[in-house]
């Protein structure tokens, strides 16, 4: 086993969610050879020619990769992890927060194809397809960003991929959305956690309002300019936001999921060309990191 391969205890907590081969003589190679050879590339960043040769043919890892992050095949792996995670009570609801980061883009990362992507071998759309290709500018250049929501055991438990000059609090509601953990047992997934907490620059009225509209707790302080416009109004303005400092403080915990997603430096630094292969991407790692202990 190589340095940052799948140990035998992650693989037994991997292999039961991936696809089965069937068919005669089966579709998919050494699953677990392939999705060493993922791992390592987006560990290191390194071109996928370059892969090392015990991983095999460099294109056989490079096409899986785009192959399950155009039809959503790594999507499905990372609930199934956080769904066993659940049932173990290995995930901690008692307070999600959300957060984000700006990934600068390599200069390979521009210059894809202006008509719109394919799955490989079919003729509809990736599932996570943007127009835009996630890809903006910003005064550093050419950027873009991750919107997530991380749980308090410092793991994401969703996450959007915008362009760089996107603002945080639009996409408070597209993220928290995307939270389903689904249940072993049966019915409807999971989708709220205990309490929410944010900066300020979730904060708006409309969030606001759509946190109280489906009852998730939060904690998230008030602009200056907000309070102002409040207090301004008089009684129309309505209450002050309530703020728990003892709360906020474990804002820190998305802080810190977000340094352990940039550890890997094909997330730190943006290579891919189309954003439904970095969605994949970030995928892979946060599925990586569910998998540890």
């Amino acid at each position: 086993m190589g340095r940052g391969d799948l140990s035998d205890r992650e693989w037994d907590r991997l292999e039961p969610h991936l696809p089965k081969n069937v068919g005669r003589g089966g579709r998919w190679k050494s699953h677990r050879r392939v999705i060493n050879g993922i791992l390592f590339r987006q560990r290191t960043g390194v071109p996928w020619r370059d892969l090392p040769a015990r991983f095999g043919k460099w294109k056989t890892v490079h096409d899986r990769h785009r192959r399950w992050s155009a039809d959503g095949t790594w999507e499905r792996i990372l609930r199934a992890v956080q769904a066993d995670a659940d049932a173990e009570g290995r995930i901690d609801w008692s307070m999600v927060s959300v957060g984000s980061t700006s990934c600068r883009a390599h200069q390979h990362a521009a210059g894809a194809r202006a008509d719109a992507a394919r799955i490989p071998g079919r003729q509809s759309q990736p599932v996570q397809h943007r127009s835009d290709e996630a890809l903006g500018r910003s005064r550093g250049g050419l950027t873009c960003k991750i919107h997530l929501a991380g749980e308090g055991g410092r793991r994401p438990l969703a996450f959007v991929v915008t362009p760089g000059q996107w603002g945080n609090a639009p996409q408070l509601i597209p993220v928290l959305e995307r939270i389903r953990v689904p249940r072993p047992t049966g019915g409807h997934p999971r989708t709220r956690p205990d309490h929410l907490g944010g900066d300020k620059a979730y904060s708006s009225r409309q969030n606001r309002l759509y946190l109280r509209r489906r009852q998730i707790k939060h904690t998230i302080p008030e602009r200056k300019d907000q309070r102002a416009n409040r207090q301004r109004r008089g009684s129309a303005g309505g209450r002050p936001t309530g703020f728990d400092k003892t709360r906020y403080k474990r804002r820190n915990e998305v802080e810190r999921t977000i340094n352990a997603l940039k550890g890997f430096r094909a997330v730190a630094t943006r290579f891919d060309k189309r954003a439904y292969v970095l969605h994949g991407t970030v995928a892979v790692v946060a599925l990586r990191l569910w998998l540890r202990s």
